[in-house]
């Protein structure tokens, strides 16, 4: 179980995923989860979906608050953030 001195670090981040994603995760789509960082973030969405776990890191894209990121682990979430996860583009 968290302390509540780190509970109080890390924000409620409300999360979409999306369709694609959605295979991974028994079908949900949206979830609200506590995390610092994209890092923490991808830990906790691991821990609840381990099937998504994997993809994560390399496959998939992290929009905060309406920016996006390819590389996004150490980008620090605010309290009640909006994220949303999508496959990431290839580009050549």
């Amino acid at each position: 179980m968290r302390s509540p001195a780190k509970r109080r670090s890390e924000a409620l981040a409300h999360v979409s995923l999306s369709s694609s994603l959605a295979v991974y995760t028994g079908g949900e789509t949206q979830c609200e989860l506590h995390a610092a960082n994209i890092r923490q973030l991808f830990q906790a969405l691991g821990e609840r979906y381990p099937e998504l776990l994997p993809r994560l890191k390399t496959e998939v894209a992290v929009s905060i608050d309406c920016e996006v990121y390819q590389d996004a682990l150490l980008q620090s979430i605010a309290e009640d953030s909006e994220l949303y996860l999508f496959p990431r583009i290839a580009g050549g």
